[in-house]
């Protein structure tokens, strides 16, 4: 028998400890599929004591988990940390820097740091892995980097974030709108007690530049997504989408061309007949399109520890079996940075709410910002008022070029029959 992968492990959270649970339930599966024994001999956190469910006295205990690496004797290095920087930047370093294979879930450090970690890998030949940063136990990571490699992707987009849609999908099915369901989905454990990393579309953000990295062979641009989140989403909009045929979701698309890289996070209109609009719950989905493969569609469990820990484990046995290569599908000195394209040059249909003001004259001064703008409306619906006494008046717009209608919303901005921000969402037509 082959001698085994040692593995340390920082981070002894939801999915450290799964984890662990993982290798131990499965240990004779994985050590066949790998090749050999993957056993973990060293841990680090920052509680020592904590009950976790798991027997941690039977590993190496290291304090320093920014030097697990060079401590333990291990021959790859787990890290559960999260965080951008911190300790888990800094164990990221001095473990590739080591000469040791680098296998994490952080997805925030991966899209801001993950060119340069790639590099150190490239310098040294060395795993940097990464599956469960993206879309949890989903394997499209190696779906991109591996399965579609030989294709030219023309775009790759999805639903990267399970509470957002675990909310949406919940105010879709009980009609309630988006404070009560978030208040539920935190009571629930589905959202953080401060949920704006992924309300507000951080966390996608994140996970769609390390996908659109991997899908057009460019350099990360985590700076490059816009993105908007769902909490301006009522449940009038949710209502109003259904009478169109679309289902509400917060999607995530990267197209490259000759203009340059567009990469948004943003809530759309997804038509009743695209496979997005059935994911529902907490699930996440992945679509990329290619040259020649045509529409490959990913989904499943997008986090939790048993699909997050599955995905750990499948990137240790292909170190295990010494299988690997570049960590964005091509060295780093081989990546293209494209720029960024202008998102005012896209074309396409859209959604805008607006509160307003129930009175005569109204509808003009928006048909009349419209038309100026030079945007064409498809359709104008009006359901009454609210509570209040304001009217909700919802409109979809023919194809125009996003500027247009940046353009109409500026010459709304003014007017004082305006309540509160328009609501602005795309209408996905691909």
């Amino acid at each position: 028998m082959a001698e085994p992968l040692k593995v340390a492990l920082a981070g002894l959270g939801t999915v450290g400890s799964g984890v662990i649970r993982l290798i131990d339930a499965n240990r004779a599966l994985i050590e066949r599929r790998a090749g050999r024994p993957i056993e973990i001999v060293a841990v680090s956190a920052r509680d020592r004591g904590k009950d976790r469910g798991v027997d941690i006295s039977r590993f190496q205990w290291v304090d320093d988990m920014t030097a697990l690496g060079t401590e333990s004797g291990a021959d790859v290095v787990v890290e559960l940390i999260g965080g951008a920087d911190g300790p888990a930047l800094t164990l990221a370093r001095n473990t590739l820097k080591s000469g040791k294979a680098f296998v994490t879930a952080n997805k925030a450090m991966i899209a801001h740091h993950g060119v340069d970690l790639a590099r150190l890998a490239d310098e040294t030949d060395i795993p940097l892995k990464f599956e469960a940063a993206v879309a949890g136990g989903i394997p499209v990571i190696k779906g991109l980097r591996e399965g579609a490699a030989a294709n030219e992707i023309m775009r790759v987009y999805g639903i990267l974030n399970g509470t957002c849609n675990y909310i949406l999908t919940t105010m879709e099915k009980d009609g309630r709108d988006f404070a009560e369901v978030l208040a539920e989905a935190q009571a629930l454990g589905y959202a953080e007690s401060d949920p704006s990393f992924d309300i507000d579309g951080v966390d996608a953000a994140h996970k769609l530049s390390i996908l659109a990295s991997l899908a057009f062979g460019s350099a990360l641009d985590f700076e490059g997504v816009a993105s908007t989140g769902i909490r301006h989403v009522i449940a009038a909009d949710i209502f109003e989408a259904a009478q169109l045929g679309f289902r509400v979701r917060l999607v995530g698309v990267a197209e490259a061309n000759g203009t340059g890289l567009f990469q948004r996070v943003h809530p759309c209109l997804v038509p009743v007949s695209h496979p997005l609009a059935h994911v529902a719950g907490s699930l996440n989905a992945v679509v990329a399109e290619g040259n020649f493969v045509g529409r490959l569609f990913f989904q499943g469990a997008g986090a939790g520890d048993g699909p997050t820990a599955s995905a750990v484990v499948a990137d240790l046995i292909d170190v295990a079996r010494n299988e690997y290569g570049p960590a964005f599908a091509m060295p780093v000195a081989s990546l293209a940075h494209p720029g960024r394209a202008d998102a005012g040059e896209r074309v396409g249909r859209c959604y805008i709410r607006l509160v307003v003001e129930d009175r005569t004259g109204v509808l003009a001064e928006i048909a009349t910002a419209m038309r100026d703008a030079g945007v064409s409306i498809e359709s104008f619906i009006q359901r009454g008022v609210t509570e209040d006494g304001d009217a909700v008046i919802a409109l979809v717009t023919h194809e125009s070029p996003e500027r247009c209608v940046a353009d109409a919303l500026k010459r709304l901005s003014g007017s004082a029959s305006l309540i509160g921000a328009p609501m602005l969402m795309h209408i996905l037509d691909f």
